[in-house]
């Protein structure tokens, strides 16, 4: 008797980021069908790159530590791994309207802001926190209050109170300890991984020829890729099926959805979740950014990263890319670039790309006085309300999970990064804790062709 082939059931990732991608990335690889549909005119989402100068790299920047072993392991899996290479990189501090090297022991002892004492406190709250393992226990305490606890007033007022407005604006007060956590835990695992030196990393070609590699390989195992689909709405048919609909377009039906937008998305779109989980995805506050990409003709310091603690300066830090990716990849410029993170809300946002330029390059010229307007060779800023989600006082309490109310319908974004900090890695973690966890029954059944 003959039998007859089912139409395997079809998936729908919303989001065309680095998690939209590793997601179809590892479901394709184990037969499943889907369709990657994305807002943008071209997939990457914060890991998209453009165009600035002569030179095409990223709008937002992007760094590889050697314990990032997920990203590390991607690599692996779409054969750049032997394209990475490795820079021992040095941290500056700006402060008190100097300049001054941190990137060893002697160094941070020598450091003058700091009393020997203060010094001292700082190093210990950092090994301190690098040794906790129980970071759900921070949840439940201010980030300012423990830093003060364990740094001391000094050096919380002169260090990490700078630092985290710089990072947080006002929305430090309401921000657990378990976020300074995640930092220093990172990049301590680096240290660790890279015989106690910075190692940092890049692709040759950057994010855009990892985007640009897994594109080629999705398209070459059956995925249909979608740009400038923004989602509009996402309905549970009385058949079970779903009716995804993006604008300006035709409804498309789907068997199962997987949601990878940030939570006002979430909220926006998906209507039947129930009312409880709707609100606890509106209650997620983000963190935006507004980064400013500068090539340069000539460099600006040997840093890497600047970090940043006078309140005049209107940049969060700088990061001079360049002391990492080789000047060829970059028409032979330096990159460097201006983040500003403030809440989604800020008026920063407001601002046009004239004001900003001016507010940046001005503080650039009295930061460094050999720096002039005439060794800016391209200046682009890019804007997004929706890059982090802040973790608030017991954050993961109240987080939504992956699995919703819906049947059939997974949200798996970057809000559920609840022991790290925003970065590649965690994100690829992220996709990871989905497929192995919510994710799994639902692709075991639809990857397997079914006959009658």
């Amino acid at each position: 008797m003959a039998t007859a082939t089912i139409e395997k059931p079809r998936w729908a990732v919303v989001g065309g980021g680095m998690l939209g991608l590793t997601l179809a990335h590892r479901m394709t690889s184990q037969g499943a069908d889907v369709t990657l549909l994305e807002a943008a005119p071209s997939m990457g989402g914060l890991t998209s790159g453009w165009s600035l100068g002569e030179a095409t790299w990223e709008k937002f920047y992007h760094v590889i530590l050697l314990s990032d072993s997920r990203l590390r392991n991607l690599l692996e899996e779409i054969g750049l791994a032997d394209q990475l290479s490795w820079v021992e990189t040095k941290t500056g501090f700006y402060t008190n309207g100097q300049l001054y090297s941190m990137s060893n022991t002697a160094e941070f002892l020598s450091f003058p802001p700091l009393k020997l004492i203060e010094k001292l406190r700082l190093g210990g709250t950092i090994f301190y926190a690098s040794k906790i393992r129980n970071w759900k226990r921070l949840e439940g305490m201010p980030v300012a209050q423990w830093l003060e606890r364990w740094s001391g007033k000094g050096t919380f007022q002169k260090i990490w109170l700078p630092l985290l407005r710089a990072k947080l604006g006002d929305s430090y007060r309401n921000t657990a300890a378990s976020f300074i956590w995640a930092h220093i835990n990172r990049m301590y695992a680096a240290r660790r991984s890279g015989l106690k030196k910075e190692m940092f990393g890049y692709v040759q070609g950057g994010y855009c020829r990892i985007i640009q590699t897994m594109v080629e390989q999705l398209e070459q195992r059956g995925a249909t890729l979608k740009t400038s689909h923004a989602i509009q709405s996402v309905r549970k048919r009385p058949d079970g099926r779903f009716e995804v609909t993006c604008s300006g377009r035709e409804p498309e039906i789907f068997d199962q959805v997987i949601m990878t937008t940030p939570a006002h998305v979430v909220a926006n779109t998906c209507q039947d979740l129930n009312a409880e989980e709707l609100q606890r995805w509106k209650n997620i506050d983000y963190l935006g950014i507004v980064c400013a990409s500068v090539l340069l003709k000539q460099p600006l310091s040997p840093y890497y990263v600047t970090n940043l603690t006078d309140d005049w300066v209107p940049m969060t830090a700088v990061i001079e890319l360049t002391n990492i990716v080789d000047r060829q990849e970059l028409a032979d410029h330096t990159l460097v670039y201006l983040p500003k993170y403030v809440p989604a809300d800020h008026p920063l946002f407001e601002k046009s790309d004239e004001e900003i330029e001016e507010e940046f390059l001005s503080a650039l010229e009295k930061m460094y006085p050999h720096f002039t307007r005439d060794d800016v060779a391209a200046f682009r800023i890019a804007r997004t309300r929706s890059v982090m989600a802040i973790p608030k006082l017991h954050y993961s309490e109240n987080l939504p999970p992956m699995s919703s109310s819906v049947d059939g319908l997974f949200i798996v974004n970057n809000a559920h990064i609840v022991k790290g900090n925003l970065n590649v890695n965690e994100t690829i973690q992220i996709a990871e804790d989905a497929l192995s966890g919510p994710l799994a029954k639902a692709l075991r059944e639809t990857t397997q062709l079914q006959t009658a």
